[in-house]
């Protein structure tokens, strides 16, 4: 008669995290399972980077949310392999769509925040989660003044830059899917630039990353960011200058 297994003491740890830990062995290899769990997770990360964005779904979706018809727009970028190749395509607005956000921005005025979502890297965050984000949101920003929302294609993180300077934003809000982890393939970015610009660096911005129902949830998140336009439209600043200290005793609310 075979002794009884040993219960595995990495399993109640294992329970708390989506991190690959305590694989365990097959001889010199993994396990079979977790070699398989492995290649399925590759395969949803790279399904990630290259499915489109459903535009049509997410502007109909906006406007179900009662706030008008979204702008869309495209970087530079003309294709998947285009953007994946040339990064820099992907942080300028297609010449026509510039164009046409800057006239319309003409006869509107100025704005305190224009929001964009676009696909980054990863579709499917910004497909998933960036309406259920800016629901929880946009009840906390009342009494702005919110350019229409636009919609880019082949979008980086600066494409956000163009797109507020051309909409006479205080401040750009830009949601798009983030590069795809083997635990993560869905994960959404929201950045956040004061006095948007071509030419702003990465230092002079606000990041929440991870915002999915399984890292960072989208009210919370909109909580935090909702903390941050605020801050950011009164210090008039974002980046290494403007730390989340919204949890701290005083500073909760705005």
């Amino acid at each position: 008669m075979s002794a009884p297994a040993r219960p595995d003491p990495w399993a109640q740890l294992r329970a708390l995290t989506g991190a690959r830990i305590a694989l365990g062995r097959c001889g010199s290899g993994q396990p079979t399972a977790a070699q398989l769990d492995f290649a399925a997770a590759h395969a949803l990360a790279r399904d990630a980077v290259h499915q489109p964005l459903d535009t049509d779904a997410l502007a109909e979706a906006w406007a179900a949310l009662g706030h008008g018809p979204a702008r869309r727009v495209h970087s530079r970028a003309d294709s998947r392999a285009t953007y994946l190749q040339r990064p820099d395509l992907g942080r300028r607005l297609a010449e026509a769509d510039a164009a046409r956000l800057a006239a319309d921005a003409a006869t509107a005025g100025e704005h305190d925040l224009a929001i964009v979502v676009g696909d980054g890297l990863a579709a499917p965050a910004a497909q998933n989660h960036a309406l259920p984000l800016l629901a929880a949101l946009l009840p906390r920003l009342a009494g702005r003044r919110l350019a229409p929302l636009v919609i880019a294609e082949q979008a980086r993180v600066a494409l956000g830059d163009e797109i507020g300077a051309a909409l006479r934003a205080r401040l750009v809000l830009v949601l798009l899917g983030e590069r795809p982890g083997l635990s993560a393939p869905d994960s959404l970015g929201a950045y956040l630039t004061y006095a948007p610009r071509v030419g702003r660096r990465d230092a002079e911005r606000n990041c929440l990353s991870n915002i999915r129902p399984a890292g960072l949830p989208p009210a919370a998140a909109a909580g935090k960011l909702a903390w941050l336009v605020d801050q950011a439209l009164s210090r008039q600043l974002t980046g290494i200058g403007l730390k989340d200290e919204a949890d701290l005793p005083g500073l909760a609310a705005p």
